[in-house]
């Protein structure tokens, strides 16, 4: 059974061919994280909604003109007969390019039914992208339906990529709410504790400084999320100085995202949108995990009060240590 759709972007072929197969392109419409080896043969795997992990394998590629891949979701407890062809073709047509997406293979009117909406939704995100340059925040990356770590991680990440991408070069010497650091400083920390997080995880990453920000971010996120669903949420995580339970160093991942993805906005002069599900969920994480002995260490500064009307997400900034104004 087969969905078939067709949207004509305002792009070039080869600009919109860089839209659906490149990382730094697929996360501003698709993917919260995206692994792409664009070669016959090379494997892919799309974080598209938190929790919701996309993986296959590219069958055909034709620059600015074609490319193909299988499609299978890669979460436990997926059919057998999971997998399915996925088909793009462009077409240059007066005022852009034709985008045919074809995706072939799925099992049931019931498969057909969900795929097409979810089709539906993202190709009309891709055609805000192409038209506005910017498609906004994925409403269906905002609150996961089930929130674990993992799940949290996936939609703080969204967070604060979506932040990172207004971070420019002039904005380093910026003033973050933590004194300790402007904006270049506190990137450089950031990336210093997922890159910790995902080497005792078995990850291979390297950091890149020169990257852009979110990019930077990015690439070192995804993998490291990716070794953290492989590995799951059972047992100790040697992390070099001590031995973590695993769920702890899936909350400081949330923690490291959300908190970070607010410093940044505050030192950028931003409004940070987080659904409450979300900041709830990551003040309990932190509540778990910001003990009188870590704030005691210096990680933490100790607890702010709040207004008893403050936003969930004012709770938690507030109970890391920093200072919410009205």
């Amino acid at each position: 059974m087969t969905y078939d759709k067709t949207v004509v972007l305002p792009l070039d072929v080869d600009q919109t061919f860089e839209l659906i197969t490149q990382p730094e392109r697929l996360r501003r419409w698709q993917a919260v994280a995206a692994r792409v080896d664009l070669r016959v043969g090379g494997e892919y795997r799309w974080t598209i909604t938190p929790g919701n992990h996309a993986a296959g394998t590219f069958t055909e590629i034709e620059p600015g003109k074609r490319v193909v891949f299988t499609w299978g979701w890669e979460q436990p407890g997926a059919p057998a007969d999971n997998v399915s062809t996925v088909a793009i073709t462009l077409e240059p047509v007066d005022g852009g390019t034709a985008v045919r997406l074809v995706h072939e293979g799925l099992p049931s009117p019931e498969a057909v039914a969900a795929h097409s909406e979810g089709w539906n939704h993202y190709l009309d995100r891709l055609l805000a992208q192409a038209s506005a340059g910017d498609a906004g925040a994925d409403e269906w990356a905002a609150a996961p339906a089930e929130l674990n770590e993992l799940t949290s991680a996936d939609a703080t990440l969204a967070i604060l990529q979506r932040v990172l991408t207004q971070v420019t070069t002039a904005d380093s010497q910026a003033q973050t709410p933590c004194s300790d650091f402007n904006v270049a400083q506190l990137l450089d920390h950031l990336a210093g504790s997922v890159s910790s997080i995902a080497k005792a995880l078995g990850a291979d990453v390297a950091d890149d400084a020169g990257k852009s920000p979110e990019v930077r971010i990015a690439d070192l996120a995804q993998p490291t999320l990716e070794a953290f669903y492989r590995r799951g949420l059972e047992g100790a995580v040697d992390m070099g100085f001590a031995e973590l339970p695993a769920t702890m160093v899936a909350s400081i991942l949330n923690l490291e995202f959300l908190v970070h993805a607010w410093d940044f906005a505050k030192a950028l002069g931003l409004e940070l949108l987080v659904a409450d599900e979300v900041t709830d969920y990551v003040e309990v994480l932190a509540q778990n995990t910001i003990s009188e002995q870590v704030r005691a260490g210096g990680s933490f500064a100790p607890a702010q009060e709040v207004a008893e009307t403050a936003s969930s997400l004012d709770r938690l900034v507030a109970f890391t240590g920093r200072t919410v104004h009205a």
